[in-house]
């Protein structure tokens, strides 16, 4: 009887400290000069107060560490996941907890000036309004395709880089490199018909993407398009469903793994080959199973390099013709 009214004193005593922090922290925010900050609009809709110089940042995504990285503002970055790995320096950050329940404690003891969340990285709104009730500024990202990807690099450059050194222009330049990169591959795909693949997200149960994802935008830009049809973003189908609609290709992501260890296109088609309804589909008879870096399922700067990738494998004859192109330009004599 004394052990448990021990146990439940102790847990008032301690929700009412995590209250008191609360409100001294909200209080803080409220009463700090309009001055000191700016209000934006994040990609969710919400309102928020951000402070003009922006020195510590949390990040709560795996995709956004990435992107703090590639922006070289690596330096400010004082907390992340336990799942953000890459780029490897990474991994030495304070972690604050998982990407669906980071610790607030973790967070809060960080003294973020901003946290950067993603609301299609299952990051919950509970976490966001958590921390916005705490006075803590937390802008969530939530692109859809992949421009929207380079629109979201140039928002959180300019956020975290508002500072006189001048780093947001760092990430005009990053992005104008990754859209060039774009529209090169789109003028040599231009005119090739899609080819009709099957994205696996997820294997049992079988999961792939709708049209309206980032990774669906993704395919486009790569030359190709899904061969299923769905309102869901992540819509779950039966094998017998695939085999009706035979895609040209299967996509799917190796499972956490860099470039250099993932599973090579010779291993995923020979264990398809082993299943009983697999084997049955004409892409995996031709041997068209392609595995891509997971990179392809966060909408970060090395999306592109998957995309890249992607679209060779996928259109393999357009980039022999045009490193053959290339090789007969700068050496006529070739051709004799």
């Amino acid at each position: 009887m004394y052990s448990a009214l021990r146990h439940r004193s102790l847990a008032a005593m301690m929700a009412g400290a995590m209250l008191l922090l609360c409100g001294a922290r909200a209080q803080d925010a409220r009463s700090a000069p309009a001055s000191r900050s700016r209000v934006v609009t994040d990609e969710t809709g919400r309102r928020v107060a951000v402070p003009l110089e922006v020195n510590r940042i949390v990040s709560l995504a795996p995709s956004l560490t990435e992107t703090i990285y590639a922006l070289g503002l690596d330096s400010k970055l004082v907390g992340d996941t336990d799942y953000c790995d890459t780029p490897p320096a990474a991994k030495s950050k304070p972690h604050v907890g998982s990407i669906l329940n980071p610790s607030l404690e973790a967070i809060v003891a960080l003294h973020p000036d901003l946290v950067l969340a993603a609301a299609n990285s299952a990051n919950r709104r509970e976490t966001v309004e958590s921390l916005e009730y705490l006075g803590i500024p937390v802008y969530a990202s939530d692109p859809h395709t992949v421009r929207g990807m380079l629109d979201s690099i140039t928002r959180i450059a300019d956020l975290a880089g508002a500072a006189p050194q001048g780093d947001a222009r760092q990430g005009d330049s990053l992005v104008a490199r990754l859209q060039a990169r774009l529209d090169a591959l789109h003028h040599r795909l231009a005119d090739l018909p899609p080819a009709h693949v099957l994205f696996v997200v997820w294997e049992d149960p079988l999961i792939t993407v709708g049209p309206n994802t980032f990774i669906a935008d993704a395919l486009r830009w790569a030359g190709a398009e899904s061969v299923v049809v769905a309102q869901q973003d992540w819509p779950q189908i039966s094998i017998e469903e695939v085999v009706r609609l035979q895609p040209d290709y299967i996509v799917l992501a190796a499972a956490h793994q860099d470039s250099s260890a993932a599973p090579s296109n010779e291993a995923q088609l020979k264990d398809f080959r082993a299943r009983p309804v697999w084997r049955e589909l004409r892409a995996v008879e031709a041997g068209h199973v392609i595995a891509v870096n997971d990179a392809i399922i966060r909408p970060s700067p090395a999306l592109i390099d998957v995309i890249e990738q992607l679209a060779r494998d996928l259109h393999p004859d357009v980039f022999d013709k045009t490193a053959a192109a290339a090789i007969h330009t700068e050496h006529p004599s070739c051709a004799l």
